[in-house]
């Protein structure tokens, strides 16, 4: 998939997204806004509740969502046979968009009624999606190839690019640029003994101040509008490179942290929402089947 069709390929999913939310909202806006004991007279109460023909479909398509979206990440993940089907950081983003296209299904089909057994599902999966937004944080700081693969630091040391040799290719180049990047990243303030968030904010914020002051000095550089262009864009990736070398020890570790808090979450959500099925059926509501 090259850069144009992943591009269309995120923003068709977000528009779904999108769409979905105002359509829903939409349709159920006067029902939904009232107190429960009056939604029993209105006529949207047949269609719209729990076991309406439209709130029982959208449980049923949320949990499918769920499902799908789960299943099949952890399938690409885990199985050689499978690697040939897309690089895994596409199979991530499909993951994420059904993991949360399939919740919002959900809370339409319990038109936000919360109470009993199931009330410990839907909390599993607002934790299991605000999790997943916080691991999604963590995936991206450590560097990956292009398959999405977590590359070894001698990798991420060969991505590193030589920056008087970028210069010199646009034959206007500097070594002094070069050597005020090298010292620009030996004088970064030592974060020893400092939390991770006010590690991981203080180099962000430190990195932002290198990043204007060296964009400065390449004005003076009597750059092409091209050369100059491309000079930042290697400039910034080098930056943000350094910046994942820097944390990347302990955006590891909290890999590791997130998977146990995870993961949890996701099994007492499909363990309740399985049982919650079954009660279901044994009940009688068999939807359009």
């Amino acid at each position: 998939m090259n850069k144009t069709a992943h591009r269309i390929f995120i923003s068709t999913m977000v528009i779904i997204l999108i769409a979905s939310v105002i359509i829903l909202t939409y349709i159920g806006f006067h029902y939904y806004g009232i107190s429960l004991e009056e939604r029993f007279f209105l006529p949207e109460h047949e269609s719209l509740k729990p076991s309406g023909y439209l709130g029982h479909g959208f449980g049923i398509a949320g949990s499918l969502m769920i499902v799908i979206g789960l299943f099949s990440y952890m399938a690409r993940k885990r199985f050689r046979k499978l690697s040939r089907l897309g690089y895994l950081k596409h199979w991530l983003e499909f993951h994420i968009f059904l993991c949360i296209l399939g919740p919002i299904f959900v809370l339409f089909h319990t038109s936000f009624k919360f109470g009993g057994i199931v009330a410990i599902s839907f909390w599993s999966m607002v934790a299991v999606v605000f999790s997943g937004v916080i691991g999604r944080f963590i995936y991206i700081q450590i560097p990956r190839s292009v398959e999405g693969r977590e590359l070894s630091l001698s990798e991420i040391n060969g991505m590193k690019s030589e920056w008087s040799t970028v210069l010199n290719e646009t034959g206007q180049g500097d070594e002094n640029l070069a050597l005020l990047l090298q010292d620009a990243f030996k004088s970064r303030p030592d974060a020893t003994g400092q939390s991770f968030f006010k590690k991981f904010i203080g180099g962000y914020r430190y990195d932002r101040a290198i990043f204007k002051k060296l964009k400065r000095d390449l004005r003076k550089q009597n750059l092409t509008a091209s050369s100059y262009k491309k000079a930042c864009k290697l400039l910034s990736n080098e930056i943000t490179l350094n910046r994942k070398i820097d944390m990347l020890v302990s955006m590891r570790n909290l890999m590791e942290y997130w998977h146990v808090a995870h993961l949890p979450f996701a099994m007492a959500m499909l363990i309740v929402m399985i049982i919650h099925v079954i009660v279901v059926i044994t009940l009688g509501y068999r939807w359009i089947f």
